[in-house]
This record gives structure tokens, sequence and C-alpha cells, in this order.
């Protein structure tokens, strides 16, 4: 009986069958037993059945620690990727290690190195436009009214202030950049480089916040306050552009040099000592190409200089509409910060 049963399973393995548990698959040759008992021969047979049994549970053990040995490196792989802030594509899309001068490398996806600039802090800092008509005097008296709950709530915080400053700041040229491109658009026509300069202008404030934040950490409620203002101030100010842009322009040039002042005031808190003049943060040494020694009262010196070119931008954007005239006859004046 045993005989037949030997005989029977070399049938099935010859015919490509497996007894093998778990998959394994063995090339197996078995060779007639020659001088053994038939009873022998079901031992022998037993003896290889047991034998390919423990290969196939050593196999399994063996596949099983290359699985957890393949997920370790793929976890190590995964935090070398995030370390290295590589992200894999299908669509091929990388951003290109780009390398300083020095040999480092650049540490920022916000902005790249061809965006830098040094400011201009010569630019003279009391040019005042004088309120000459209705909308002028409207547009001064709104932002002097604005300025009340400011300086109730901030005092001389000035970090702080600044911080609110420049989430509101950033609002106009977004606003007026995609209400022209929408014009541009429907109408078929040039902007004249409007779009590019209000869009510049909002980029700069959204730095400007990006340095605030990092030198100011700001405190729930302050963010909530910067939440209920933004929506408040976004949606008045979309009205306000469609329905007359030269008091757009002219609200937004005394809101700059509202913020003139401001820093003018904050700059004197850190010269007196009020203010500690702690390091500049390095977002704002490499977006400004400041020194690497360079100081909180550096990076309010160059922040002001942008507000006093806003400043003229905007004034000069109000004074092409109230000639009566469109932005897009006149040259914006691009790469003006």
């Amino acid at each position: 009986m045993n005989l037949f049963v030997v005989r029977s399973a070399m049938r099935r393995l010859i015919k490509g069958r497996s007894y093998v548990s778990g998959g394994a698959r063995s090339a197996v040759i078995l060779r007639p037993a020659v001088g053994i008992s038939a009873r022998e021969s079901g031992m022998a047979f037993e003896g290889f059945w047991w034998r390919m049994m423990s290969d196939s549970a050593s196999m399994e053990k063996v596949s099983l620690q290359n699985e957890k040995g393949k997920k370790e490196n793929s976890g190590a792989e995964k935090e070398r990727s995030k370390e290295n802030r590589v992200v894999s594509s299908y669509w091929g899309l990388s951003q290109p290690k780009i390398i300083r001068e020095d040999g480092t490398e650049w540490p920022w996806n916000c902005f790249m190195p061809w965006e830098t600039y040094r400011a201009d802090v010569s630019i003279d800092l009391t040019k005042h436009h004088v309120p000459k008509n209705f909308i002028d005097k409207v547009a001064y008296r709104t932002v002097k009214i604005l300025r009340i709950p400011t300086d109730i709530f901030f005092q001389r915080r000035y970090g702080c202030r600044a911080m609110m400053l420049e989430t509101v700041a950033a609002v106009p040229g977004m606003v007026g950049g995609m209400l022209l491109h929408l014009r541009s658009l429907r109408k078929f026509q040039q902007s004249g480089g409007w779009i590019k300069a209000l869009l510049e202008e909002a980029e700069n404030e959204r730095m400007h916040l990006m340095t605030m934040v990092d030198l100011v950490q700001p405190k729930w409620y302050e963010r909530l306050l910067v939440l209920t203002v933004q929506g408040i101030f976004f949606n008045a100010f979309f009205v306000l552009y469609i329905l007359s842009p030269k008091l757009a322009h002219r609200i937004v040039g005394y809101l700059e040099e509202e913020a003139i002042h401001s820093y003018t005031e904050f700059l004197k808190d850190i010269n007196s000592g009020a203010i500690k003049n702690v390091p500049a943060p390095a977002i704002a040494i490499d977006y400004w190409r400041l020194p690497k020694d360079a100081t909180l009262k550096d990076v309010v010196t160059v922040i002001r200089a942008d507000e006093a070119h806003h400043r003229d931008v905007n004034h000069f954007a109000s004074d092409i509409h109230f000639q009566g005239k469109e932005l897009r006859e006149a040259p914006a004046p691009l790469g003006y910060r």
C-alpha cells in the first residue's frame, strides 16, 4: 500500500504538482529506492516530505525577513526624501538644485535668487500728497479714521502692528492686478505693465509679512483679528476698485504714508532700546541681500523704503486716473520697489 502511495506521489510531482505548502516551488527529482522494502520506501518519502516542509518554512521565514528589510529600507528612503525636499512626480516636474555663490544650497522655495534685490534706502520719506479735491479728502480722512482703532489696540507694540499692517497692505496690489487682468482679457488690450507692477507690490508686501511673522509670533486672538480684517478689507476694496480706481489707489497711497510713519516710530523705539535690536531673520537677509550680521534695525529700514516706493506708485496711478486716462496709457514703473 505504501509503495502505491509513493508511486502516486511520484506521478503527481512529475506532472508538476507541488505538495509543498506556502507556495514554495522547487525542482525535485525522486529516484526509485533500490534494495529497501515498501515500508522503508514509504518512510523515505515521508522523510522527504518532512524535509520539504522544513525547507518551505525556512523559505517563508527568509521571505518575511526580506519584506521587513524592504519596509525598513523604504522608510529610510522616505525620510531621506523628506530631508532632501525632493518630490517625485509622474509629470517629471522638479525644482532644480540652486547653489549660492558661497557653495551652499539655496534654502527657499518661496522666492528665487533672481527675485532678490537691494532696497533703495535713499528715497525721500517725507513726500506727502496734499488732498486737493473731494476724492482726495475722502481718501485721506478714511485712512486717518482707520488708524484710530489700530492705535488703540496695538499702541506702541510695533512688531504686532507691522504684522497686522502687512496683512492689509498685501491686499490692494492683488485685487488691482486681478481686476486689470480680467479687464485685459475682456477688452483684448495690453495693461501697459500695470498687472505685473501691482502683483509685484502684493508679493513684496507678503514678504514683509513673512519676515514679521518670523520676528513676532502672533497670538491666537491676533490671528483671529487678521482673519476678520482681511475678509472685510478684501471685499470692501474689491468693490471700491470696481467703482472708483482713482479713489482706491489714493487710499493705498495714504495707507503707505501711514506705514512709513509707523516704521519710523518702530526705528525710534529700537534706537532708544525700548525694542531689542535682535539679529535679522535669514529670510530677510536673503531677500534684501543684507549683510550676514544684519539686525532688526536694518530690516525695518529696508521695509520702510519699500513702503515709500509703494506710496509713489499708487499716488502716480491715482493721478493717471484723475487726468482722465487709463493706466495702460502710462508705462508702469516695473521693478520700482
